[in-house]
């Protein structure tokens, strides 16, 4: 009986160790982040806000996580700065704020610092309109987003990422955005 539970008590400490070394990996091989982007946007409009203005700047605020150094996840939030418009005397007003999340594909090119990238996500975007007709409309719609762009490394702590982005929103007033972003991450 002795013989068994010493038996089983070493069994067990073998079997937490493989268990915790197998989480030191996972933890090893994942890279933790917090990003800041500026976006410009091009918006197409149609429908009663064909006549909005299509540019935007907006700022963006990300965190994510790079895992065995070829993929990432990564959740973002973006807020774009109010543009006015004055048509026929009439003053036009958009904004418009996003919400989601993307997974990245990471290609190291030459040296390990530089990257290509590709990412696939979802987001919540919600634009609110002015203009003549309605005093304020808001609507909101999940589109789909894809982009390409480069990641260049300065060390093990910070890094420059370049994309551009296509996103689908199908919706009467906004049918897709086009944007370029340009920002900075720091990997913990």
């Amino acid at each position: 009986m002795k013989k068994t539970l010493l038996l089983a008590g070493v069994a067990s400490i073998f079997a937490f160790e493989a268990q915790a070394g197998y989480w030191n990996d996972v933890y090893n091989q994942m890279h933790p982040y917090i990003g800041a982007d500026y976006i410009y946007s091009n918006a197409k409009f149609g429908g009663a806000a064909r006549h909005m203005k299509e540019s935007y700047s907006s700022p963006s605020i990300n965190i994510g996580a790079r895992m065995y150094g070829y993929m990432g996840l990564e959740a973002f939030y973006q807020q774009a700065l109010k543009e006015k418009k004055t048509i026929d005397g009439e003053k036009h007003s958009t904004e418009f704020l996003a919400y989601g999340v993307d997974l990245y594909g990471y290609m190291p090119i030459m040296c390990s610092q530089f990257n290509l990238l590709g990412s696939l996500g979802l987001a919540n975007y919600r634009f609110d309109f002015r203009y003549p007709d309605v005093a304020n409309k808001s609507q909101n719609r999940i589109g789909y987003r894809a982009g390409i762009g480069m990641q260049y490394d300065f060390n093990e702590h910070f890094a420059f990422r370049m994309m551009g982005r296509y996103s689908y929103l199908g919706m009467k007033r906004v049918n897709n955005l086009k944007e370029v972003t340009a920002g900075l991450r720091f990997m913990f």
